[in-house]
């Protein structure tokens, strides 16, 4: 006579990991992108309009200091976009889950954009500001080659015919390419730069006015929206491409015709 074993227990799993699963995961990013895009173009519109209309004009730099609006968010996402693009290129090189490869690969794109941003609108801040248009300061440097690793994670993913091996070898140089990060932040404080330090410290009250605050924080706002919407578009058309001979796509167009 058997005795019948019980069940073996099983640790329920996060809600937020059925999004890891392509369908569910196009469909969160099909609902979210949207919204995103309405937010970053209304807090667009109001950061702007107090950076350029309300805040006050700069004691030292003049009007030109309102560049700051598009290039100091822009240095702020060119940063962290490669942050979470080196994280999930990560998870997706250890445990081998697909949409985690997918979003790194989405996020490649958005963050070279946001550092070609930040070295073009700091060559137009530094041509009055220092007299010139480009020096081989150690904080412009280091930006880019940040840029240099955009471009060469997409290439070398680019190279190969197998994506698997694609996602696994662009993983490797984004998570090699972390050091890059924390030489940008603490260059002005590691050497003797021509760039100033941050105006904002999370340890002390900020040294600009209010207006110029709220519109930096109101741009702020709109870059990291419009990063997170256009990721999640072009990160949902990897997965429709890469994914269009599953069942569940096929019965996706088979609905929608």
């Amino acid at each position: 006579m058997s005795i019948a074993q019980p069940p073996v227990p099983t640790t329920p799993r996060p809600r937020l990991f059925r999004f890891a699963a392509p369908p569910n995961f196009v469909m969160l990013a099909s609902r979210l992108a949207p919204w995103l895009a309405a937010l970053a173009a209304v807090a667009g519109v109001a950061g702007l309009a107090v950076g350029f209309l309300v805040a006050p004009t700069d004691a030292q730099q003049g009007e030109a200091y309102r560049i700051i609006y598009v290039h100091v968010p822009a240095a702020w996402l060119s940063m962290l976009i490669y942050l979470a693009m080196a994280f999930w290129a990560a998870v997706g090189f250890i445990y081998n889950t697909r949409v985690s490869s997918v979003m790194a690969c989405a996020l490649a794109p958005t963050g070279a954009l946001f550092t070609f941003l930040a070295l073009w609108t700091g060559a137009l801040w530094g041509k009055p500001t220092w007299g010139t248009w480009w020096v081989w300061d150690a904080r412009l440097t280091s930006e880019l080659i940040l840029l240099f690793l955009y471009v060469g994670f997409m290439a070398l993913h680019a190279s190969f015919d197998d994506v698997r091996r694609a996602d696994r070898a662009a993983a490797i140089l984004a998570i090699v390419g972390i050091v890059n990060v924390p030489i940008i932040y603490f260059s002005v404080k590691w050497w003797n730069t021509l760039h100033q330090g941050a105006s904002i410290r999370l340890t002390e009250a900020p040294s600009m006015a209010t207006p110029m605050l709220v519109g930096l924080m109101l741009m702020t706002v709109s870059f990291w929206a419009y990063a997170a919407a256009i990721t999640l578009k072009r990160a949902r058309c990897i997965v429709l491409e890469r994914e269009y001979a599953a069942d569940w796509t096929r019965s996706g167009k088979e609905h929608a015709s």
